[in-house]
């Protein structure tokens, strides 16, 4: 499903327009955005959570030279589902 799959779904099912479904979704996924941004981490009991793990740089070689080259550190969104997300998903 993509983003207009979901948004056609989630509008007919509540019952309003398509337009103001997206308007919706848009400033649900922007608020995760910013919430991460900031450190934070966004939890929906029963679904999962939102947060973001540091990875650790070090070192690694260029494939084509053998050059040793610095890999650095950087911050990667993460998704852990919930509980009942996993239950719904393996029955």
């Amino acid at each position: 499903m993509n983003k207009n799959e979901l948004v056609a779904a989630v509008a007919d099912k509540v019952g309003v327009t398509k337009v103001e479904t997206e308007k919706v979704i848009d400033t649900m996924i922007d608020i995760i955005v910013a919430t991460l941004k900031a450190g934070g981490e966004v939890r929906l009991v029963g679904f999962g959570t939102f947060e973001v793990t540091a990875r650790k740089g070090g070192k690694g070689r260029n494939p084509r030279t053998g050059e040793e080259i610095d890999i650095a550190s950087t911050n990667t969104p993460k998704f852990r589902a919930g509980k009942q997300l996993k239950e719904a998903v393996n029955p």
